[in-house]
């Protein structure tokens, strides 16, 4: 069965926090919470687009948050249940609106699980994959740039995401989009970056 822990993280002043659960048969759950007053000025832009080499689970537990794949957007209730996203898909997902989310004095809190699909041996387990560190760092990257006015490295961002088995998506004319974003993870962000330039791409 899950299990909440007791450890929070929170980012972007507030507006969100997010609880690791346990669970045997995920490679992570994060329980993540939105606070659509806090983070007014942060959820009026959209995710960049991105995909996994694995199956991954979203599912929302409050309010409505929308699943974009592959161009094509769901709102997603707490009655649609835990929804798959399969691997190699373009996909991002973000709170509705406040004017969307309807009447009550909670209204603007969005609460939802997401997790990831945890490989055997057999597999390929032991290669990189979506977890809970991987989360929380893409988290606290957001807050170097947006809260503290850092510049966007894309070299860090390439290591981070690879170590946790995400890639960026590029432009659908971009020939071979998802081979250029996986060799630019694995050659620039971790070959070059972490092997030879000492980037950490998680920082537990």
């Amino acid at each position: 069965m899950p299990r909440l822990t007791d450890t929070a993280a929170i980012h972007l002043n507030g507006a969100v926090s997010a609880r690791l659960v346990s669970h045997l048969e995920r490679s992570f759950i994060i329980e993540a919470t939105l606070d659509l007053h806090k983070g007014a000025a942060f959820f009026g832009t959209k995710p960049p687009l991105h995909f996994h080499v694995q199956e991954e689970y979203i599912e929302a537990t409050q309010g409505k948050i929308v699943l974009e794949i592959d161009g094509v957007e769901k709102v997603l209730t707490p009655t649609h249940g835990r929804v798959t996203i399969p691997p190699y898909l373009h996909h991002r997902s973000f709170p509705a609106p406040l004017s969307a989310q309807g009447e009550g004095p909670d209204n603007h809190i969005v609460k939802f699980l997401l997790s990831g699909e945890k490989k055997s041996a057999t597999q390929g387990g032991g290669g990189f994959e979506p977890n809970a560190v991987f989360f929380e760092n893409w988290y606290k990257y957001q807050d170097e740039i947006v809260i503290h006015g850092g510049k966007v490295d894309l070299i860090q961002v390439l290591c981070t995401f690879d170590a946790g088995g995400t890639y960026v998506s590029f432009p659908w004319w971009v020939p071979m989009g998802k081979t250029v974003s996986i060799v630019l993870g694995i050659v620039v962000g971790r070959w070059i970056g972490s092997g030879l330039l000492g980037y950490q791409p998680l920082h537990r």
